[in-house]
């Protein structure tokens, strides 16, 4: 199977009672090559009806974005970014030399108290940040409106790049009389308000941003994911292939960046190999039924289906792990995150006693050499789970376009500090896609998974320019204002 198994440690001590566990957990955590081929298959077929009218369980939003970048863009651009914890600006320059961009940034703390606080302090919040940016960095200059990206990771649905009504709030946020309405509006109008001069150019997913951002500085770039907290991908399909858009008659060779919000993937419960604890993660959650896929693949998930499984093997009558030992933090729901799996993957020791002190200072047990064997078995098997069924929604957005070979931009706390996830999933996809034996090391592979670059910033920035282009070429599919947009960045239309 060519699976990555402990480089450390041997199983020869680990009595009868935990090694039947060990087999056990093996046999319901491993994907093996023929349900990877059968979930990708469906993936594809889910991805397709997501784009028809009728709509799937995967949104596949439009985005309005309707080009790669060709690396030669020019000028100065805003990009705004609007996390759960920090409000990041950042001014980007694009000079002449082809794929260089310049970057001043600054952070500003989100307050608490503003998640639940009215959309009115919300804005004014927003506004005052940008106006000190500006004030700081362009003192006495007389600016024409600067065109701002605005990467606004909420779920929105958008008819217009300008524009983007928000569906609901997440990461924490609650302020009424938002959702359900344009977020744009009030913006502008509180900049306005303190005669900002910045025009919102697009309103952008930081899964469409990390696309475009790698794709400026790679042509070879086709999709770009995020595996962090949550997951998704975005890539450029052709209007042609998206009939919820056949009303607006565009041109079917035109690209559109599809914002895939996959991790809605099987919500029908078809394909996917849950597992007991899946299924416990997913009837606690908030939203029980949604997000299948996220639920088995993101950061905010493996460390939970960790603990279920840990708490499940000492309530069991059959196996004897933790006896004696104080379990009450383990009991605590989402108390360790994939930081935690990931420290286990990593020690180096073969008695593993970087995981054993982790236990103790974390959650006050006191674990044998055989306990700590399964536990790291167990951290693998969950990691290696998440990364090769990730690997799927890749493959699958590749067989539905034909691409052989093309370089995907990753981002996300997952792909970046994860052990081994890259690798993991590079293996995956020689199974699924058939690779020669050869290739699969995640390395020169013919589909590739990089480090993106940055989406949120950099990438809303560079769609900003697109669209700014684009109007000045007179194509204004899914332009709210064109005239608004051209006017305040007194552009002339050549």
């Amino acid at each position: 199977m060519g699976l990555i198994t402990s480089a450390t440690g041997s199983m020869a001590d680990v009595p009868k009672d935990l090694m039947d566990q060990i087999t056990r957990l093996e046999e319901l955590f491993t994907v093996p090559q023929d349900k990877l081929k059968q979930i990708s298959d469906h993936f594809v077929d889910e991805l397709t009806k997501g784009l028809t009218v009728e709509g799937g369980s995967i949104p596949m939003n439009p985005t309005w974005c309707m080009a790669f970048p060709d690396g030669y863009e020019t000028g100065t651009f805003l990009a705004l970014d609007m996390g759960g914890t920090n409000l990041r600006v950042c001014e980007i320059t694009l000079p002449e030399e082809k794929g260089e961009f310049d970057i001043i940034q600054s952070k500003y703390r989100m307050p608490e108290e503003l998640k639940t606080g009215t959309a009115e302090e919300l804005w004014n919040y927003i506004a005052d940040c940008l106006q000190q940016f500006i004030e700081y960095h362009h003192q006495d200059e007389d600016l024409d409106a600067l065109p701002l990206g605005f990467t606004f990771s909420y779920p929105a649905t958008q008819e217009y790049i300008d524009h983007g009504v928000l569906q609901r709030w997440t990461k924490g946020f609650d302020i009424e009389g938002v959702e359900g309405k344009d977020v744009v509006p009030p913006f502008e109008a509180a900049l306005a308000e303190r005669g900002v001069p910045i025009k919102l150019t697009a309103l952008v997913n930081d899964t469409t941003g990390t696309l475009i951002a790698s794709a400026y500085t790679d042509t070879e770039m086709r999709i770009g994911c995020i595996f962090g907290t949550g997951c998704n991908a975005a890539y450029m399909e052709n209007c042609g292939s998206i009939p919820k858009l056949a009303h607006m008659n565009l041109d079917p060779s035109l690209p559109m960046a599809i914002n895939c919000e996959w991790g809605a993937f099987d919500n029908e419960h078809k394909v996917l190999p849950r597992t007991p604890y899946d299924i416990v993660i997913d009837k606690e959650s908030p939203r029980p039924g949604q997000q299948a896929f996220e639920k088995m693949i993101a950061g905010l998930y493996l460390g939970e289906i960790f603990r279920l499984v840990l708490l499940d093997l000492h309530q069991n009558q059959d196996c004897a792990i933790f006896e004696t030992q104080d379990v009450s933090k383990l009991t605590k729901a989402y108390s360790l995150d994939a930081g935690f799996l990931s420290f286990i993957e990593e020690d180096p020791f073969e008695n593993l006693s970087e995981t054993h002190d982790l236990f103790q200072n974390k959650l006050g047990i006191s674990c044998t050499k055989p306990e700590l064997e399964l536990i790291r078995r167990l951290a693998e098997l969950v990691g290696t789970r998440a990364a090769r069924l990730s690997a799927c929604g890749v493959a699958a957005i590749c067989k539905k376009k034909g691409w052989e070979t093309c370089h995907v931009g990753a981002d996300g706390s997952v792909f970046n500090k994860y052990p081994h996830f890259k690798v993991r999933g590079a293996q995956a996809l020689k199974e699924i896609l058939d690779w020669p034996a050869d290739k699969g090391k995640g390395k020169d592979d013919p589909i590739e998974i990089l480090p993106a670059e940055d989406g949120s910033g950099v990438g809303a920035a560079l769609i900003a320019a697109l669209t700014l282009k684009r109007v000045q070429q007179g194509q204004n599919a899914g332009i709210r204002d064109p005239e608004a947009m051209l006017k305040a960045a007194k552009v002339e239309v050549k």
